[in-house]
């Protein structure tokens, strides 16, 4: 298929049109490497595993401000994401390209990220022109965001790379954000959310009534007698736990079921980002 490049504006316009993305929502912008963009701290973050940060960038004079949000990656802000990606086709397309590609998970906005080019696919169809499939993701939760723009780093998302092991990159424990921190991708109160409603039930009110037209995703084995629509059981392992979750969310989405329970994980700091994306997955 034959198709024309965008300059720079109308591409990042685009991402925000096919996302359905409020223009006040920054994008990340993924990049080769940290060592030629960043300075100090953020320069040890340098990628072995996909890490974010939340970095000084330099206002745009001219258009309104709306317009303005919406052919920027920043959303309109004085700070920018940067994420050096830790897949191989990423990092060689980004080498190819030679700067920085503006570039969100690939679905509809403030719904459950995918993993897999097919559900990139389901989500986005004909509004995408192509699809570069580099496989189903590694690690399955977005990357970690570090606020390194006001001194002290700020850890804005939980991901992977948890607060003990930024603190042993740079050398201080990142504080916990505050009002005035920066807008960042996926820290909405509501988002990663699938279309049924979605309830976190504590393990300590977990009970076997079976409310048949629910999907479950447990810690616990399918009872026996259990008629629910659908039951997941999930791993008690937070790595495979976050590999799997947006899969087996989806999966549960697409369900006939009409409410999708979760049992609450634990609260220990490994299940940080999973507790995360969970309760902005809920319904309020």
């Amino acid at each position: 298929m034959a198709w024309a490049p965008m300059r720079p504006p109308a591409a990042v316009a685009r991402i925000y049109a096919v996302k359905g993305r409020p223009s006040s929502h920054p994008v990340i912008v993924h990049i080769g490497g940290l060592w030629s963009w960043t300075a100090g701290r953020a320069r040890s973050l340098r990628m072995r595993r996909p890490r974010g940060a939340v970095l000084a960038g330099s206002p745009d004079a001219g258009a309104a401000p709306c317009e303005r949000r919406r052919r920027r990656a920043d959303g309109g802000q004085d700070t920018i994401g940067l994420r050096v990606p830790g897949h191989p086709v990423a990092l060689k397309l980004l080498r190819e390209f030679g700067g920085g590609i503006a570039a969100p998970s690939a679905n509809r906005f403030g719904r459950i990220s995918p993993t897999t080019a097919d559900h990139v696919r389901n989500d986005l169809g004909s509004d995408v022109d192509l699809f570069l499939d580099g496989g189903a993701c590694q690690i399955g939760l977005e990357s970690t965001i570090v606020d390194v723009s006001r001194g002290m780093p700020v850890l804005l998302r939980p991901g992977r790379i948890g607060a003990s092991e930024i603190a042993d990159a740079i050398g201080v424990a990142p504080r916990l954000p505050t009002p005035a921190r920066p807008r960042a991708p996926g820290t909405l109160e509501a988002h990663y959310a699938p279309r049924r409603p979605l309830r976190l039930v504590p393990p300590h009110e977990w009970n076997l009534r079976d409310p048949s037209r629910c999907g479950v995703m447990s810690f616990r084995a399918r009872p026996a007698e259990a008629t629910f629509v659908a039951w997941i059981r999930t791993s008690s392992d937070p790595e495979r736990y976050g590999h799997d979750l947006y899969a087996n969310l989806r999966a549960l989405d697409a369900s006939e079921c009409e409410e999708i329970l979760v049992e609450e994980p634990p609260s220990s700091a490994e299940w940080s980002a999973i507790r995360d994306r969970l309760t902005r997955a809920r319904s309020s």
